[in-house]
């Protein structure tokens, strides 16, 4: 299979603080959602790069779970999964140290230990968890009865 790009834009319009930008999907899903300082490091409500990529990391680990749960005969009845991305100082800018990743599953016919091992091979085997390298990504799933 070829290589599949997707793409995303931000368009910033001022200084860091004071600026604001909006992001857009090539797909039109977001469209010229809005994010600032404010909305990112303060309490103003919207969206900001870190929630984004909690979203994306919480959607491709179910979408790798699936597709693992699938390889073995097992169809989930839901994966619901949480992703908490935390950015700290680091000197004078920022970075992403850690990502703690909470499933809660439903699947048929599986147990807690099976469940566990397939959800570890999803979160070692996500695109995002692998481009997440250098953090340290936390995994707590559980299985419900």
């Amino acid at each position: 299979m070829a290589g599949i790009k997707r793409t995303g834009e931000s368009v910033w319009t001022g200084g860091g603080k004071d600026g604001k930008g909006q992001l857009t999907t090539q797909s039109g899903a977001v469209s010229g959602l809005s994010y600032s300082f404010s909305k990112r490091f303060g309490d103003e409500k919207g969206t900001n790069p870190e929630e984004l990529l909690a979203i994306a990391h919480a959607g491709c680990f179910n979408m790798a779970l699936a597709f693992g749960l699938g390889a073995t005969g097992k169809t989930p009845d839901e994966l619901r999964t949480t992703a908490e991305v935390t950015i700290e100082q680091d000197g004078p800018g920022f970075t992403i140290r850690t990502v703690n990743l909470k499933l809660r599953g439903k699947v048929p016919g599986m147990s807690a230990e099976e469940f566990r091992k397939a959800a570890e091979e999803a979160k070692a085997g996500c695109p995002v968890s692998k481009l997440f390298k250098g953090a340290e990504i936390t995994l707590d799933a559980q299985l419900a009865s």
